[in-house]
Order: structure tokens, then C-alpha cells, then sequence
């Protein structure tokens, strides 16, 4: 395994890109980009309107068409799912990005 990204649905309308990783030996090889691209598609095929991230790699996912937004504006239900139970919560340096389809 050299990459790998996870698709999580929240919702009939919100998918969220996790866990995108790529072995350090193999980056800088439009790995992730594809990995991102590939899990966009498949929440197109779901009917997803929007795809959310959290990174730090901000102009990562910038290049890819996510556009960032404010944290304020995450929905409810990402936040008391997930974003609670993390140590840096609330006060969190990740860049929240999203896409819409």
C-alpha cells in the first residue's frame, strides 16, 4: 500500500474526505491527488452535494477545487460526532475545506 483516503457519508447531502495518507517514499507522484479525485467521484456517484475536508494541507486541496470556509460553518452533526471527541477540540488548527458537486 502506498496511499490510501477514506469516504465517510454524513448525510444524503455531505461526505467527508479522512485519512488521506501516501507512504513518504511515493509522494510528490499525483498519488493523493488521485486518491481525492477518485473519492470525489464516488461520492458523486452517491449523490453527494458536498465534499468536506479537514487538513492541514490546505492548498493541497485548494488545487483540487475546495474552496476553505469557515469552521463555524461545519455542520452540527460532523462537529458532535467527531470533532468533540478530539483533544484539539474546540480550539482546532485544521483548515476545514469544502467542494460541492
Amino acid at each position: 500500500i502506498v496511499g490510501y483516503v477514506a469516504l465517510h457519508i454524513h448525510s444524503q447531502r455531505l461526505a467527508e474526505i479522512r485519512s488521506l495518507v501516501v507512504d513518504e517514499k511515493y509522494r510528490n507522484r499525483a498519488i493523493g491527488s488521485n486518491l481525492v479525485k477518485c473519492a470525489v467521484e464516488e461520492g458523486e456517484k452517491l449523490g453527494v452535494e458536498e465534499v468536506l475536508t479537514l487538513t492541514y494541507m490546505g492548498s493541497f486541496f485548494q488545487k483540487l477545487g475546495f474552496v476553505e470556509i469557515p469552521k463555524e460553518t461545519i455542520p452540527e452533526h460532523k462537529i458532535w460526532a467527531d470533532c468533540i471527541k478530539c483533544k484539539y477540540f474546540p480550539v482546532c488548527n485544521e483548515i476545514s475545506l469544502i467542494k460541492k458537486l
